[in-house]
């Protein structure tokens, strides 16, 4: 994964779970997000913003592999005088199954400068299989698939999103790790985060309530060492990203919530004084 740098950090923070029920699809209560949701961000670099993105959930059901699903998709853009240099046009996606909260297709469309990368990931949760095809950039059409064998519930990082959003966190205490498992590329993942209690963090939107989470980041030459990434997600029901804050060996990065829109419960912000 030499590419997509651009969102790497998200996705080592939002990387997949993977449950360890028997059933194909073991219901999860889902009392965070809903149908409609739109979380804006804006993505900086030191003191400059660089680009722009969303996180949305459509209105509407979509129907795969005879099973109800949401469908995610993510955007993030490159703005300014930084679209000129790196031209960064992200697109990546899932159509997540309503009842478990487990993948059953998703897509990556990258876009960074000269380098362009069109994969689709489908997963046969049944058989416990994956089946990643990308797109040959000369031709127009698919390569030779690649299949891989699949632990039960495996999720990409899309439907890990949404399940940490859902966790039970009623008795995790400061310094707790939550091992977060999944499938991204062609490599399962094995992440710990670590809990770090609660803050009140100020954003363009205001003063939100938020939990702080500290994954521990495998040795790569993007982030300073392991404890470089620090997230906050909100303290409420939503729980979604308010703020990402990543050490860079050539910088620092974050991403930072600029606005939102059809969530399930009211956001936890301060009143204002």
């Amino acid at each position: 994964m030499k590419r997509g740098a651009f969102s790497f950090f998200i996705v080592a923070l939002l990387s997949g779970f993977v449950a360890e029920q028997n059933d194909t699809y073991p219901p999860i209560k889902n009392q965070s997000f809903k149908r409609g949701e739109v979380i804006e961000f804006k993505m900086t670099y030191g003191i400059f913003t660089v680009g722009k993105g969303s996180v949305n959930i459509h209105p509407k059901y979509f129907r795969i592999n005879n099973r109800d699903c949401f469908k995610i998709d993510v955007y993030g853009k490159t703005v300014g005088m930084v679209d000129w240099v790196a031209d960064v046009d992200d697109r990546w996606g899932a159509y997540i199954d309503t009842v478990a909260l487990i993948p059953h297709q998703f897509y990556r469309r990258i876009r960074e400068g000269r380098y362009k990368k069109d994969e689709w990931t489908n997963f046969d949760q049944v058989n416990k299989k994956i089946e990643v095809k990308t797109l040959d950039n000369e031709t127009g059409k698919f390569k030779e698939p690649k299949y891989y064998d699949a632990p039960p519930q495996v999720r990409d990082m899309a439907a890990g999103f949404l399940i940490l959003r859902n966790m039970d966190l009623s008795k995790i205490k400061i310094g707790d790790t939550v091992s977060v498992k999944g499938f991204f590329e062609d490599e399962f993942y094995n992440f710990k985060i670590i809990y770090g209690g609660k803050e009140t963090i100020k954003v363009k939107i205001g003063k939100v309530r938020a939990l702080v989470f500290k994954p521990v980041m495998p040795a790569n030459k993007v982030f300073d060492g392991e404890n470089s990434v620090t997230a906050w997600f909100s303290d409420d029901k939503n729980r979604i990203p308010v703020k990402i804050n990543a050490n860079m060996f050539i910088g620092s990065a974050g991403v930072e919530l600029t606005g939102y829109s059809g969530l399930k419960s009211p956001l936890n912000l301060v009143p204002e004084d």
